[in-house]
């Protein structure tokens, strides 16, 4: 099993940054596939960015395409998501999750773990 600890979240103003966290454990970092997604009141959860076991690929939606950086560190077992420019249509809960399908995947029912969430608030 893999569990999941996001952190970094937090409160700033339009055009601020973040940087968001998420510690694993259980199994193998490397074996797994990693993705970000939001959600907030009364929308889908949307997928944000996801980046492959080594870290070669990476991909990400077209609303935060330029403004946001997934990157991993599997020495320390750990996923980041680097979040410039903020917007207030930013404002969601962020969650790291993980997928042992071998391709990078937007699709939130083909990752298997969840973390619990954090939240990110921009204000205007």
């Amino acid at each position: 099993q893999v569990q999941l600890v996001e952190s970094g979240g937090g409160l700033v103003q339009a055009g601020g940054s973040l940087r968001l966290s998420c510690a694993a454990s259980g199994r193998t970092f490397s074996s797994y596939v990693m993705g970000w997604f939001r959600q907030t009141p009364g929308k889908e959860r949307e997928f944000v960015a996801a980046i492959s076991q080594s870290g070669t690929y990476t991909y990400y939606a077209v609303s935060v395409k330029g403004r946001f950086t997934i990157s991993r560190d599997n020495a320390k077992n750990t996923a980041y998501l680097q979040m410039n420019s903020l917007k207030p249509e930013d404002t969601a809960v962020y969650y790291c999750a993980v997928s042992d399908r071998y391709y990078i995947t937007k699709i939130s029912t083909e990752y298997k773990y969840w973390g619990q969430g954090t939240q990110v608030t921009v204000s205007a």
